[in-house]
């Protein structure tokens, strides 16, 4: 959908006039493209003294082949700073030492990550330490602007190894439209097996709840794109749409209402050899404030947006058909972190949504699997493509990236969770809103 206010601030007279009384000017965000590389220019790092992950970020940086910057000055794509050795808040100044310096080295649509230590278990002074890196990169996402993320990564002790599938994912305008977040590596659940970073999925089956268009459609196409074999579902008034999409991507479908009581047997009949992925994206809105919602709209919606994956999941399971470092990733929204006016019930389902996933994710990790969810800020879609004008662009502004995000932005996320390298990525909720200003 175009944005009509992003193209007049940043058309010439525009760039003249936006600076000078105060309107954001949202910078175009680079996205994947076939041939792209992980990150297309310099990679400056650092670390705090007695930091663990240097060694690691030094390896992977030169197995994506991303340069050192020539001079102390020259600009970078990307800063990577290891404060896992951070143990007192005395030390945080460390933060400043490497952040003032480089922080406008970055170059549009460029790249920040800190590594922490999770400060849960830590002693009292370091936890403190720890924590702190929150602060200071929320707060960061917040003032560089120029379409940069933002993120920190928490890296458990012993999971270092674990944490090159991030590294690539944060690194590359895969995440375009991800900042803002704190994500935690753990110990993997599963012997991370050689990975083709080209086709990462090469191999796995993947199952799509509501993929006839929209994000669904996206998740589709992006996990064809790294080589899943697929299999779609969507509610049979829909199969037209989702006809076309499993032409175009060469996959199995699968028409069923997944509220129906006997939709979480036929789902499994049909993936009886197995699945290695499975996407719950099919949801609704039905906005009403609580006051004026009806049982029946209240309970339709909840059905379709968690109770139904609540038991879909019980019966792939409960047959074993989760394949070993299986997937299991669901679509939440910012809504479900947030809450909304008029939307009770949409919010409520949403927020079950992460309940199940952190209630969720110890039990997977006994099975070697794991299960994440995406949360979803404002996305351009037919939905949201319908809404009044001023919600729209409030919407669209109201974050530290000043825009809309696209359906493959959340796509990309989820491709990411579904890679068997993402092996200790377990019981995160990674919002794929632009580091929204709400709930953020």
């Amino acid at each position: 959908m175009s944005d009509l206010y992003s193209r007049v601030v940043n058309s010439p007279p525009g760039r003249f006039v936006a600076p000078r009384v105060g309107l954001p000017q949202p910078a175009k965000l680079e996205r994947q493209a076939p041939g792209t590389p992980v990150v297309a220019g310099a990679v400056l790092s650092g670390a705090a003294p007695g930091g663990r992950l240097d060694k690691q970020v030094e390896r992977l940086l030169g197995e994506i082949g991303a340069p050192r910057p020539e001079k102390s000055d020259s600009p970078v794509k990307a800063l990577v700073f290891d404060a896992t050795g951070i143990a007192d808040s005395t030390e945080l100044v460390e933060l400043q030492r490497f952040f003032h310096p480089n922080v406008k080295r970055v170059q549009t649509s460029g790249r920040v990550v800190v590594l922490g230590t999770p400060p849960a278990g830590l002693p009292a002074r370091a936890a403190a330490a720890q924590r702190a890196l929150e602060g200071f990169t929320r707060s960061l996402g917040k003032e560089i602007g120029r379409g940069i993320a933002v993120q920190l990564v928490y890296v458990a002790e012993g999971a270092e190894r674990e944490v090159e599938s991030t590294l690539r994912f944060l690194l590359s305008p895969r995440s375009a439209y991800v900042s803002g977040q704190v994500i935690e590596v753990g110990a993997a659940v599963a012997k991370t097996p050689a990975i083709d970073w080209s086709q990462p999925l090469d191999g796995k089956i993947a199952l799509v709840t509501g993929a006839s268009r929209g994000i669904g459609a996206a998740i589709a196409t992006t996990l064809h794109r790294d080589g899943a074999g697929l299999v779609l579902l969507d509610v049979p008034a829909l199969a037209g749409d989702l006809a076309k999409v499993a032409t175009e991507l060469d996959a199995e479908t699968i028409e069923l209402d997944i509220t129906e009581e006997d939709a979480p047997g036929q789902i499994a009949d049909r993936l009886s050899g197995g699945v290695d992925i499975v996407v719950h994206n099919a949801g609704v809105t039905r906005d009403r404030t609580i006051a004026k919602m009806p049982e029946d709209r209240w309970t339709s919606l909840m059905e379709i947006n968690l109770s139904s994956e609540e038991r879909i999941d019980d019966e792939l399971l409960e047959r074993d058909l989760l394949r070993e470092n299986g997937r299991i990733v669901c679509v939440s929204s910012m809504s479900g972190v947030a809450g909304n006016s008029g939307q009770t019930n949409y919010a409520t389902s949403k927020a079950g949504v992460i309940g199940m996933v952190e209630a969720l994710a110890p039990e997977l990790a006994e099975r070697k699997a794991t299960i994440n969810a995406v949360a979803p800020g404002f996305i351009e879609t037919q939905m949201t493509a319908a809404m009044p004008i001023p919600i729209r662009e409030a919407g669209r502004r109201m974050n530290s990236m000043s825009q809309g995000g696209l359906p493959v932005d959340v796509a990309e996320t989820i491709a990411w969770f579904a890679s068997p390298a993402s092996t200790g990525v377990n019981g995160n909720v990674v919002r794929v809103c632009g580091q929204s200003l709400l709930g953020a």
